[in-house]
C-alpha cells in the first residue's frame, strides 16, 4: 500500500503527521514537511550543501566547529566555503586574500578533485536508484523526475526524496538540500530557499504569487548586466514582468522577452534529460607570484596535462580540441585552441599541443594563471588510433599506459616525467577540473 503523506510527515523520523501537529509526535522534531500539493509534485533539484567543504569536514572531524575554505594560495580563489565561513561573507570564486580578510581564522584546504568526483559519483548512483531520469548539472547537483515511481517505491516522490536525504547523510556523511516543484526552474529555486539541510516546495497554485516579490535577478539568464538594463527600464521585481504583456517584452527584448514572460509566470517546459554529455574539461592553476619565463611554465603545463588525461580516463572520455588559457597580471584572458585530427586522452598529445600554443604566447608578459583543457568530448573508444607510420608516437603511448598502471598501483607521484621530476609544482592554488557549468554549492 502506498504511504499516505497528504497531511505531511517528519523529515527526521519519516513518520506521517496528524493535521495540526507542530512537532513530530514520535520523535519531537520540528522539521515537518507539509504542503497542499505534497503528494502530487515529482520534479526535484538536489544540491549538496557546501559540497567540497562538507567532505573535508567529514574526513577531519576536528574541524566540525571551524570555518573551512577549500581553495589555496593567497592569489587563488575560493572554490567553496562552509556555512560558518559564509556567515563572515566568504563566497565561492572570491579571491583568497579577500576571503582571509573577512575570515582570518578559517582553515584553508586545497581541493582534492579526485576525492570529490568519487563521492559525487556515489551520490549520483543513489539518485539513479530512485529514478532513471537523473540529469546532472555539476559534480554536486542534479535534477530528478520521479513521476510514475510511486508503485516502485511504495511512496510518493516527496517521501522518497526525504529518505534519500537521510541515506546520503548516513552513508556518505554530508547533507543535501532538496527543492520539489512542477518544473526545473522552480525546483532549482526551491532547493536554494532553506540551505543547509533544506527541503522546500513550490506548488502550482502558489507559483505566480511566490515569484511576484522576488528580484528579477533570481531568474536564470538574468545576470548583473541584464539586471541593470531591466532596472533602467523600471523592471526590478518579477511582478513588474508579470504586469507586462508578452508582446511588449518581445518588442523591447526580442526573443529574450518571451522567455522572461514565461519564467515570470513560472512556466518552464524543459524536460529532465539523463546522462547529459559533458562539453569540456579543464584544469587551471593560479600562481602565488607572476610567471613570465617559458621554462617555469612548462612543468606546470605538463602537470596540468597529466591531470586532465587522468580525468578523461576516469570518465572514459576523450577530447579533440586542446584549449590553452592564460591570464595576465592585469587580469586579461588569452584563450588559444587547436583541433586535433582525432580525439585524444593521452597526456603527451595534450601537452605537446598546448606547449606549441604556449610558446607562441610567451613574450615576456607576466602571467598569473595557466590552464589547459579539452573540448569536443566523446567516448574514448575513438581516441588515439594506432599510428602505423610514427612508431615513436606508438612507443610513447605504450609508455604512458605503463605509467598509468604504476600510478594506479603505487600513487600519483610514483612515476614522474622529465618535465616535472624534482620540481615543486605545488605553487598553484586551484587545480579543479571544470565542467561547462561550475558547481553551485
Amino acid at each position: 500500500m502506498i504511504r499516505d503523506i497528504a497531511q505531511g510527515f517528519c523529515r527526521d523520523c519519516l513518520e506521517t503527521l496528524p493535521r495540526t501537529a507542530k512537532r513530530c509526535s514520535y520523535c519531537g522534531s520540528p522539521r515537518l514537511l507539509r504542503h497542499p500539493e505534497l503528494p502530487e509534485l515529482s520534479l526535484a533539484h538536489i544540491d549538496c550543501d557546501a559540497f567540497y567543504a562538507s567532505v573535508e569536514k567529514r574526513d577531519r572531524p576536528e574541524l566540525a566547529g571551524s570555518p573551512v575554505i577549500v581553495g589555496g594560495g593567497k592569489r587563488g580563489v575560493v572554490t567553496t566555503a562552509c556555512y560558518q565561513a559564509r556567515i563572515s561573507g566568504v563566497r565561492s570564486a572570491m579571491p583568497m586574500f579577500k576571503a582571509l580578510k573577512l575570515c582570518p581564522e578559517a582553515v584553508i584546504i586545497r581541493p582534492d578533485m579526485s576525492k570529490y568526483g568519487r563521492i559525487g559519483r556515489q551520490i549520483r548512483a543513489m539518485m539513479q536508484d530512485l529514478t532513471p531520469l537523473v540529469q546532472p548539472v555539476s559534480i554536486d547537483e542534479a535534477f530528478l523526475d520521479l513521476s510514475g515511481t510511486e508503485r516502485l517505491h511504495n511512496a510518493p516522490p516527496a517521501y522518497v526524496l526525504a529518505q534519500f536525504a537521510q541515506r546520503v547523510h548516513t552513508e556518505i556523511g554530508i547533507t543535501v538540500s532538496v527543492g520539489l516543484s512542477h518544473n526545473k526552474f522552480l525546483a532549482k529555486l526551491a532547493s536554494d530557499m532553506d540551505k543547509p539541510r533544506g527541503f522546500s516546495i513550490i506548488g502550482r497554485a502558489e507559483t505566480k504569487m511566490f515569484l511576484a516579490g522576488l528580484s528579477v535577478g533570481r531568474l536564470p539568464g538574468v545576470g548583473p548586466a541584464f539586471q541593470a538594463t531591466l532596472r533602467r527600464d523600471g523592471i526590478e521585481r518579477i511582478s513588474d514582468l508579470q504586469a507586462m504583456s508578452e508582446e511588449a517584452l518581445l518588442r523591447r527584448y526580442g526573443n529574450g522577452g518571451q522567455r522572461l514572460k514565461a519564467l515570470s509566470e513560472g512556466r518552464d517546459d524543459r524536460k529532465v534529460v539523463p546522462d547529459r554529455n559533458r562539453k569540456s574539461l579543464s584544469s587551471e592553476t593560479t600562481f602565488n607570484s607572476d610567471i613570465s619565463k617559458l621554462d617555469e611554465l612548462v612543468p606546470i603545463l605538463r602537470s596540468l596535462s597529466e591531470k586532465i588525461a587522468a580525468k578523461l580516463k576516469d570518465e572514459a572520455l576523450a577530447g579533440q580540441t586542446v584549449v590553452l588559457k592564460l591570464k595576465t597580471s592585469d587580469f586579461r584572458n588569452r584563450t588559444r585552441n587547436r583541433t586535433l585530427a582525432d580525439p585524444t586522452r593521452r597526456p603527451g598529445r595534450i601537452f605537446d599541443t598546448a606547449l606549441d600554443l604556449l610558446q607562441r604566447e610567451v613574450d615576456g608578459t607576466p602571467f598569473r594563471l595557466i590552464g589547459v583543457g579539452l573540448s569536443e568530448l566523446t567516448s574514448d573508444r575513438l581516441a588515439d588510433p594506432p599510428d602505423l607510420v610514427d612508431r615513436r608516437a606508438q612507443r610513447m603511448a605504450d609508455a604512458e599506459e605503463t605509467i598509468d598502471q604504476l600510478r594506479r598501483r603505487f600513487g600519483g607521484r610514483a612515476v614522474e616525467t622529465g618535465y616535472t621530476f624534482g620540481r615543486k609544482i605545488s605553487r598553484g592554488a586551484n587545480l579543479a577540473p571544470r565542467d561547462e557549468e561550475a558547481p553551485d554549492d
